[in-house]
C-alpha cells in the first residue's frame, strides 16, 4: 500500500529552529521578516501550541468506537466531520465507523497480515490532540483546527473532531482515518508533527490568537507539567513505583547528591548549540539595525534556566513542595 506524509514537502522550520536556531556556518545574509517574527514571538514568550499524537489504541473497531464515545461524552457533544456535518446523539460512533468503511479496512488488514499473529496491527485511525493554554477562546481553537484539517486532510483522509472545554486549557480531539480515500497510509513522523504545530499556530494567528510553534530546546525550558501530578499520586499512594522514584530523588537532593544521568551530557551539548545559535541571531539583528530586538534576545538568553534532567527537576520540585507543606503545618499549629 502506498505511503505518504502529506502531499506538500515538509517545510524546513524557519530559522532552522529544529536545529536549535543555528544559522549555517559563514552565512551573513539578512534575516527575513518571517524569521524575525518567529524570533520576536519566541523571546516575548508567545503561547506555544501543543499538537500531540495519542499512541494507545486505534488498532481495532472496538477501540475506535470506544474512543469516539469518550470524545462525544456518549452522544452529548457534537462530532464535526470532514464533510462539515455536526453529529450528536447515541449511536453516531457506529455511524461514523460505517461511513469510513473501517470494517472493510480491518478485514483487509487481517488478510494482509495472514498468520503473523505476533505483529502489532497497523492503526485504523490516528488520535491527535490540539491544545492551547488557559484563557484562549475555545471557539477560535476549534476554528483553527477545522481550517488546519481542511488544508491537510480534505478529500484525502476522513476525520472527525470534538472540542473539549472541561479543563482550563481548551483542546480539540481529532480522529483521522489512517488510510486515505486514495489508499495511501498516513505516517506521522517528527517532521510531520513539527509541520502540524507550525500550521496550527498559523491558523490561530489568522484568528487573532497569539500563538507560536518552536522546539522546546530553543526557548526557556520549563518544568515538566507532570511533576505536580506525580507528587500528588505519590502522596496518595497510588503509584508504588513513582513513590519509590520520588523518594529517591528527594533523598538525593536533600543530601546534595545528584547522580549524573546518562542523558545529561546530551542536554548540555544541545544547550551549548542553542546558546551559540541565539548569539548568532543577536549579531545578525544588530548588523541589520534591529537593536531593540537584539537586546530582547540577549535578555531572553540570560534568563534561560540551567539545564536540568527530569529527575533533577522532579527532586527539586518535590523538595520545594515538601517545604511548603511543612510551613503550612507549622502555621496551622501556631493558629491552634
Amino acid at each position: 500500500m502506498p505511503t505518504h506524509t502529506g502531499d506538500r514537502e515538509r517545510e524546513r522550520p524557519i530559522l532552522d529552529i529544529a536545529s536549535y536556531a543555528r544559522r549555517g556556518p559563514g552565512r551573513r545574509d539578512r534575516l527575513t521578516p518571517a524569521e524575525i517574527a518567529v524570533i520576536a514571538r519566541t523571546v516575548r514568550r508567545t503561547p506555544e501550541v501543543m499538537v500531540k499524537v495519542l499512541t494507545r489504541g486505534g488498532q481495532s473497531l472496538r477501540h475506535v468506537q470506544a474512543h469516539l464515545a469518550y470524545l462525544n461524552r456518549g452522544g452529548e457533544l457534537e462530532i464535526e466531520t470532514d464533510q462539515g456535518e455536526r453529529v450528536a446523539g447515541k449511536g453516531v460512533e457506529k455511524q461514523l465507523l460505517d461511513e469510513w468503511d473501517l470494517d472493510v479496512e480491518e478485514a483487509r488488514r487481517t488478510i494482509h497480515l495472514g498468520p503473523r499473529k505476533n505483529l502489532s496491527p497497523p492503526k485504523l485511525v490516528h488520535k491527535i490532540l490540539f491544545s492551547m493554554p488557559p484563557g484562549t477562546p475555545p471557539e477560535k481553537v476549534l476554528t483553527a483546527v477545522k481550517n488546519f484539517a481542511r488544508e491537510e486532510f480534505s478529500l484525502k483522509h476522513r476525520y472527525g473532531m470534538v472540542l473539549h472545554t472541561d479543563e482550563p486549557h481548551p483542546h480539540v480531539h481529532m480522529v483521522v482515518k489512517a488510510v486515505s480515500e486514495q489508499g495511501e497510509r498516513l505516517h506521522i513522523r517528527k517532521a510531520t508533527l513539527r509541520d502540524w504545530r507550525q500550521q496550527f499556530a498559523r491558523q490561530l494567528r489568522l484568528e487573532g490568537v497569539a500563538a507560536n510553534a518552536t522546539e522546546r530546546a530553543v526557548r526557556r525550558q520549563g518544568e515538566p507539567r507532570k511533576l505536580d501530578a506525580i507528587y500528588r499520586a505519590a502522596v496518595r499512594g497510588e503509584s508504588t513505583h513513582m513513590r519509590r522514584r520520588t523518594e529517591t530523588a528527594v533523598a538525593d537532593i536533600q543530601k546534595g547528591r545528584v547522580p549524573l544521568e546518562p542523558g545529561k551530557s546530551g542536554l548540555l551539548q544541545t544547550r551549548r548549540a542553542v546558546e551559540q545559535g541565539w548569539r548568532a541571531v543577536i549579531d545578525q539583528l544588530a548588523a541589520q539595525g534591529d537593536r531593540g530586538l537584539s537586546i530582547e534576545v540577549s535578555r531572553f538568553l540570560e534568563t534561560m534556566r540551567p539545564v536540568r534532567t527530569e529527575r533533577e527537576l522532579m527532586g527539586e520540585r518535590l523538595v520545594d513542595l515538601a517545604r511548603q507543606a511543612r510551613v503550612q503545618r507549622m502555621e496551622k499549629t501556631r493558629q491552634k
